[in-house]
C-alpha cells in the first residue's frame, strides 16, 4: 500500500484517456484488500468485470468500494464517511474522476492509520 498524490491520480487518468483509471482501480482494489486483510477481494476480477462490462460494472464497483473504505475507517478508527450512494451518483452522471480523487484522499487517510 503507497499513498498517491490525489492530482498525480487525476492528472494521469486524464492525459492517459482512462488507461491510468483502470489500473487505478486494480491498484485500489489491492489496497482495500490489504487494509481490510480480507482475501476475497480480487483485484484482477475486479478489473477484468469492468473491462469486460464497458465500464457498467464500474458503477456497481463505485458503490461496494464507498462501503468497504467505510469498514476501513471503522477498522483503524477514523471518522466513518459513507459515501458509497454519492459515488454512484456521480458515476452515474459522468463524474467518476471526482469519486477517484474523494477515494484516493480517504485511502491516503488509511494508508496513514494504518502505519501508526
Amino acid at each position: 500500500m503507497t499513498k498517491k498524490e490525489i492530482w498525480v491520480v487525476i492528472v494521469l487518468s486524464i492525459f492517459t484517456f482512462g488507461i491510468y483509471y483502470l489500473y487505478w482501480i486494480y491498484s485500489f482494489s489491492n489496497d482495500i484488500k490489504v487494509a481490510l486483510d480480507d482475501t476475497t477481494i480480487n483485484p484482477t476480477l475486479e478489473l477484468l468485470l469492468t473491462i469486460i462490462t464497458c465500464g457498467i460494472y464500474g458503477y456497481y464497483w463505485m458503490y461496494k468500494y464507498g462501503k468497504l473504505i467505510a469498514t476501513a475507517q471503522d477498522k483503524y478508527n477514523l471518522t466513518i464517511e459513507d459515501n458509497a450512494i454519492l459515488y454512484l451518483i456521480l458515476a452515474i452522471f459522468g463524474f467518476s474522476i471526482v469519486n477517484q480523487g474523494i477515494m484516493q484522499s480517504q485511502i491516503n487517510n488509511i494508508i496513514d492509520a494504518k502505519a501508526e
